[in-house]
């Protein structure tokens, strides 16, 4: 349901049944959990927003949203739009029989007093998703002193406190439940970052618009879209075909990608037979298996030293290079016109540039008009070291601040925004080594400090003021990322670039469903040779944040148009749709498919495959080997005993997860 999220209707106040879950938040992620586990994992869901919040509303401001639909309502009309996806629901089975509706609360604090109306003390998880880490702290403290037992996922941006956070609470957990099974343990407490989540699929859009990178055990799984093959070609299918693309990516009215797309939307996970027979279609293949590199810190763009062409103008160093061959030649000079030395002439030569030398009363002509040429040079030499001191005086007390954009650059991505998001996504691209020109209109933005301290080059203004993209050398950038917090911001920033450089890669995160839609069909349209994907951070980190809720950990998710393909690992028992069958007979078409197999003995097993091994800046010690099979014979009969990585669609990964309600009591 990437496409239309429908509306939680308004419940009347009534005590929630035991087995249920908690979902507290005050932006679109706690809309989308809350939606994702009702309409994906049909689990019952009480869902606590701030007062005055409508949740019939989107989240973004009403001024803002108003502005974008007065902007494209004219162009989208044009575009012979689908329906709004109310019948979209589509699959086999119906997840929600049975289950109520969201019930939904207003309270300004997760307090003790509206825990327990929620029903905390019989709630099987709990999802704390504000967007202040503070108050998601004080909330999961509170709940986990209120039901040990209680399953947490905790939304955190700082990755060292939520470390330290998930131990504490977990420790809180085991002495409260002394003999817990340590699995159990595990999966009691996850704190993730929507911010971390969607950073990878951000960066991988900005940086090839095709590739899709997944880490597990040590080991990238790389997903790559394919073009449709010409007549007579035949698709080069990778080790496997994750998806077909949309039927209509080169129609301007047609399909958006989404759910409510119908039989025109992309397909995840087709059989031999979907693939053959989709002519004209474009292909996602899990394309190729390689190591990861063990996790290093960012690096710094230009190095870590201070090169002269960081200190020093070209001008003043031009100029030092013209006083130092007039030296020379004065030199020269004094060798060709006297019976001196070398090491003396030019001894001489130094003393009456610096005008420290004697007189040449008694000396021959030549000798004194050498002396006389050195003192002119000498004149030369004072104002070009009052310029390198002032210029190398300037580049220290400049050191800590933001750096320009040099004039040479070329083949960056630009990125505009420094919130959460644009932070991680900028650490994600450093890291690939891949440059980028930051455009930022807070100066105390909070990934102002990290830009300066990797010496990226950086833009302070608004990126909807002229001259501000260009400063950033967009005419000569490959992608732009536009990541602020604002639709129109973003959608004016991608429409002047494109302007500018019509066949520039351009990813967009947009809030509004309908409004991504309508920006969507009309810069295809209007740009039909250049890459356009909207993104929406909300949407690819609420089914990490269900997946935990249901204890569970997913490796990766993987946008293909405006739908999510996710990766997980699994243990083989206790899903009997997986259990005692063959590769072959384990995969559901448009559900899920095994993709490797964990030849780890179980003691020895990792908990967590999307761990890298720590970086050893010497190199000396080498990864351990992973233990994951990924040429699976298609007759391998799963055991109990296994644990496999899939790759799911959310409802098939929520068909794999669901509980049981047979087996809670009182459900």
């Amino acid at each position: 349901m990437l496409g239309f999220v429908p509306p939680l209707p308004q419940q009347p106040g009534r005590p929630p049944s035991s087995g249920h879950m908690i979902v507290c938040g005050d932006d679109a992620l706690g809309r989308r959990l809350a939606v994702e586990l009702r309409f994906i994992y049909g689990e019952r869901v009480t869902l606590l927003l701030p007062p005055g919040r409508d949740a019939n509303s989107p989240e973004t401001p009403l001024t803002q949203r108003g502005r974008a639909a007065a902007l494209f309502g004219r162009m989208s009309a044009a575009m012979n739009r689908a329906g709004n996806g109310n019948g979209a629901t589509g699959g086999s089975g119906d997840t929600n029989a049975g289950v109520e509706a969201v019930r939904i609360m207003e309270a300004p604090e997760p307090s003790d007093d509206v825990l327990e109306e929620a029903g905390i003390d019989r709630a099987a998880a709990l999802a704390l998703v504000y967007d202040d880490d503070e108050r998601n702290i004080r909330a999961a403290l509170t709940a986990r002193r209120l039901n040990p037992r209680l399953r947490l996922v905790i939304r955190l941006y700082n990755r060292k406190l939520g470390q330290h956070l998930e131990e504490l609470l977990d420790q809180a957990a085991a002495v409260a439940m002394p003999g817990i099974d340590p699995a159990l343990l595990d999966a009691s407490t996850t704190v993730l970052s929507d911010a971390d989540t969607a950073a990878p699929a951000l960066a991988a859009t900005a940086l090839t618009g095709s590739s899709k990178i997944i880490q597990a055990e040590g080991l990238l799984l790389r997903a790559a879209e394919r073009p449709p093959p010409r007549p007579g070609e035949h698709a080069d299918p990778g080790l496997c075909t994750l998806a077909l693309l949309s039927s209509t990516t080169n129609d301007p009215a047609g399909a958006e990608g989404s759910d409510s797309s119908g039989d025109e939307a992309p397909q995840l996970l087709p059989d031999e037979r979907a693939v053959a027979d989709a002519t004209g279609r474009g292909t996602v293949v899990l394309e190729a298996i390689s190591r990861a590199d063990p996790a290093r810190p960012a690096t710094r763009m230009g190095g870590r030293g201070a090169p002269l062409a960081q200190i020093f103008s070209r001008r003043l160093r031009w100029s030092a290079l013209g006083f130092a061959l007039a030296a020379l030649a004065l030199v020269v000079a004094s060798l060709l016109t006297t019976e001196d030395t070398a090491l003396h002439s030019a001894y001489l030569t130094v003393l009456d540039l610096l005008g420290m030398n004697d007189p040449a009363e008694g000396a021959s002509a030549a000798r004194q008009i050498i002396q006389i040429l050195s003192g002119i040079a000498g004149l030369l030499l004072l104002p070009l070291l009052i310029a390198a001191v002032l210029e190398a005086f300037g580049t220290l007390r400049t050191a800590s601040s933001l750096r320009r954009p040099p004039r040479g650059l070329g083949g960056h991505v630009v990125l505009l925004g420094l919130g959460k998001i644009g932070t991680r996504v900028l650490v994600r691209l450093r890291e690939l080594d891949i440059p980028v020109v930051v455009v930022e209109e807070d100066p105390e933005a909070r990934g102002i400090p990290l830009a300066r301290s990797l010496h990226v080059p950086t833009v302070i203004g608004d990126v909807t003021q002229e001259g501000v993209l260009e400063a950033a050398k967009i005419y000569r950038a490959r992608a732009l990322l536009a990541l602020t917090s604002i639709d129109t911001t973003n959608l004016e920033a991608a429409l002047y670039a494109r302007s500018v450089k019509p066949d520039l890669r351009v990813a967009l995160r947009l809030y509004d469903d309908e409004f991504a839609t309508a920006v969507y069909r009309t810069l295809r349209t209007a740009h039909p040779q250049a890459l356009t994907r909207s993104r929406s951070v909300s949407h690819l980190a609420a089914p990490s944040f269900a997946v935990a809720m249901m204890g569970r950990q997913i490796l990766g998710a993987v946008p293909v148009e405006r739908k999510v393909m996710l990766f997980a690992a699994l243990e083989v028992a206790g899903h009997p749709q997986l259990e005692g069958h063959t590769v072959e007979q384990a995969f559901r078409a448009g559900a899920w498919r095994v993709l490797a197999i964990d030849a780890t003995p179980p003691a020895d097993r990792n908990p967590d495959l999307a761990a890298l091994p720590p970086f050893d800046p010497e190199g000396d010690t080498a990864p351990p080997p992973s233990g994951l099979v990924w040429d699976l014979h298609p007759g391998y009969v799963l055991r109990a005993q296994d644990r496999v990585v899939i790759a799911a669609t959310r409802r098939g990964l929520a068909e794999l997860l669901r509980r049981q309600r047979s087996a809670v009591p009182g459900r």
